[in-house]
């Protein structure tokens, strides 16, 4: 005599464990932001052109996520675009209540104030409410996307939201500015080196939980060129937006706004290495 089927869970019920999974990784990707103080002012300081053009340009960024780590296993447009909606959505709810709480926020703000304030913090939280399925969930309910992300696209897309994960996290802090102006072009130089060593070792040598095997009849360093030096080269543009972004090249000359790029750099590949192991 078989056993019988266990009854479905109701969809209604899905719909609410996803919802608050997401939200919990919303708070748990979004807390180093909320509790930094550089980003308690930029929301409201920085331009908000650039601010509206990076919330708008994370959109797409959020929909191809979807596609590959997102709240259900789908490859449709318009699941894609809206699981970037319910994270946005999720994002800017997690950072305004984590605003309140930590009374940065109070009823008597203007509203650019609050505006800029929570739209600046819930990008990264948007990020980690459409990863929390992923990361948090049974691992079970990830197999059907891991062909995707073992693509190429795949691999290189998820390193580039590693490098705007800890870029954004970074990127606000005096300490960039500090230790660009004290390294000389020789010290860029060799910390490109070391960047891009530590993001191959990373994925390759030192045999983290998730790391990448060679593929069969593939060189060293045809992996190294293909791969390892298209994702810093990545992260470096990513580094660069951010500093743009929130202000931190202008009015400086273009010696030492790359050095700066450099700088975030280094952490933004470590975040990109980090992506394609654990994502």
């Amino acid at each position: 005599m078989t056993a019988a089927a266990s009854p479905a869970r109701p969809p209604l019920r899905d719909f609410a464990i996803a919802l608050a999974r997401a939200f919990g990784g919303a708070l748990v990707f979004g807390l180093p932001i909320l509790m930094t103080q550089e980003m308690w002012h930029l929301g409201f300081v920085m331009q908000p052109w650039r601010l509206a053009l990076f919330v708008a340009l994370m959109f797409p960024v959020l929909a191809v996520l979807a596609y590959y780590a997102g709240f259900e296993a789908t490859v449709r447009l318009k699941d894609c675009v809206l699981s970037a909606c319910i994270a946005y959505a999720v994002g800017f709810v997690a950072a305004a209540l984590g605003l309140l709480l930590f009374n940065q926020l109070t009823l008597g703000d203007s509203l650019d104030k609050v505006v800029g304030m929570v739209a600046i913090q819930a990008v990264p939280a948007a990020i980690g409410a459409m990863l929390a399925r992923s990361q948090l969930g049974q691992q079970s309910e990830e197999r059907t996307e891991e062909v995707r992300r073992d693509s190429y696209g795949g691999e290189v897309f998820l390193a580039g939201i590693g490098a705007l994960f800890l870029a954004f996290n970074i990127a606000p802090t005096e300490e960039i500015l500090l230790l660009a102006s004290t390294m000389t072009v020789w010290h860029a130089l060799i910390l490109c080196l070391v960047s891009l060593l530590m993001m191959h070792g990373f994925v390759y040598a030192v045999e983290f939980r998730g790391q990448t095997t060679m593929p069969e009849g593939v060189s060293g360093w045809s992996e190294f060129l293909r791969l390892t030096v298209v994702a810093y080269a990545l992260a470096l543009l990513v580094a660069y937006y951010v500093l743009w972004t929130f202000g931190r090249c202008d009015g400086i000359a273009f010696g030492e706004q790359l050095i700066r790029v450099v700088v975030l750099g280094w952490p933004a590949a470590l975040g990109a290495a980090a992506a394609r192991l654990i994502l």
